[in-house]
């Protein structure tokens, strides 16, 4: 069983500092649920859920506040928790909606080099000390060690719910005060398809800023403007 919060766990690499690359994603796998506040801030049982739960509860939050604000648009269908967090049972849904977020994390992490070959090294060794199966360490190295993909983290988000929650996660990974951040940020939205408007809620859910525009160019992304 992929095991998503032990491997968030061992992504932190630097606990004593907040919102840090993958420090963020590590506190989600604390059950860390940002709802409208900065981090440390718990919602409910947040620390029992794990971080595939505290992700979705995020991005359902988000998606909720988004459709009430939307004008003409009350009687449209509000899809359910379960299109955010698999239900109890679906045990390879979840799994494989853990490893979109986590690719999802590791990617953002990658969008302005934060993670070099030290910090590498580091998680490595941090691994090979949790009680994660060998598949499971193989696949983090794979991601940890790959070129940063953007198409390949947008193809994840098989419905609209799950793009939301890609784009949740990779935000709450890093801390998006670079220009990289912002405007892989910026790339990944238009990748996902995302509603501008939705994309705003999410950051308002997590208490963050909107980030910088900036456009996508073929595979590519580059700021515009100053950030």
């Amino acid at each position: 069983m992929f095991n998503v919060d032990q491997i968030l766990k061992a992504l932190q690499t630097d606990p004593g500092t907040q919102r840090t690359a993958m420090t963020g994603a590590a506190g989600l796998a604390a059950g860390m649920l940002l709802s409208g506040g900065k981090p440390g801030k718990l919602f409910g049982n947040a620390v029992k859920i794990g971080a595939v739960a505290a992700v979705g509860g995020l991005a359902y939050k988000a998606w909720q506040n988004h459709q009430a604000k939307q004008a003409g648009q009350a009687d449209a269908p509000t899809p359910g928790e379960d299109a955010f967090i698999p239900a109890p049972g679906h045990d390879e849904e979840r799994e494989e909606l853990g490893k979109s977020l986590v690719r999802a994390m590791i990617a953002a992490a990658k969008a302005d080099d934060r993670i070099d070959a030290d910090e590498k090294e580091a998680i490595f060794k941090k691994l090979e000390t949790m009680a994660l199966s060998s598949e499971e360490k193989a696949w983090v190295f794979d991601e940890l060690s790959s070129p940063l993909d953007l198409n390949a983290v947008a193809q994840r988000a098989d419905t609209p719910e799950h793009a939301a929650e890609i784009y949740a996660a990779s935000l709450v990974a890093i801390t998006a005060d670079t220009a990289a951040e912002r405007a892989y940020l910026d790339a990944l939205a238009s990748k996902l398809k995302l509603d501008p408007a939705l994309v705003a809620e999410i950051h308002r859910t997590a208490g963050e800023h909107a980030p910088q525009q900036a456009r996508v160019v073929g595979d590519t992304y580059q700021p515009t403007g100053n950030l």
